[in-house]
């Protein structure tokens, strides 16, 4: 089996992270075919996600996103593909919420921020 490693490091705590982790779920589910089963905790989730030749989680804590990837052999040729359509949409949901988050930011909002100058 081919394995990929992948692990994204935030800022934005486990409430928001837990909204992107379930938009990404929505998400490969409805792009990839995958099956989801999204399992809350107390300080980690954990999104299992599975198809025919791949199976992986996703972990979710409030300062990182770790996702462990296993492939069959005769995915493996596509490991660079899968890997980067991962990344590519993880990332996706982070720079979204971090731009709302910064958008929103009440120094960014303020009348005396020099941003408004």
């Amino acid at each position: 089996m081919a394995d990929l490693y992948i692990l994204r490091a935030h800022s934005l705590g486990l409430a928001k992270a837990r909204k992107i982790a379930f938009h990404w779920a929505e998400e490969v589910e409805k792009n990839f075919g995958m099956t989801c089963v999204y399992e809350e905790g107390i300080a980690e989730d954990e999104v299992c996600f599975t198809r025919p030749g791949v199976q992986g989680s996703l972990w979710v804590t409030q300062s990182k996103f770790e996702i462990t990837v296993q492939l069959v052999f005769i995915l493996a040729a596509f490991k660079s593909r899968i890997e980067r359509d991962i990344v590519k949409n993880l990332d996706r949901f982070l720079n979204e919420e971090c731009k709302q988050t910064y958008e929103n930011s009440p120094i960014l909002n303020s009348p005396k921020s020099i941003l408004h100058a």
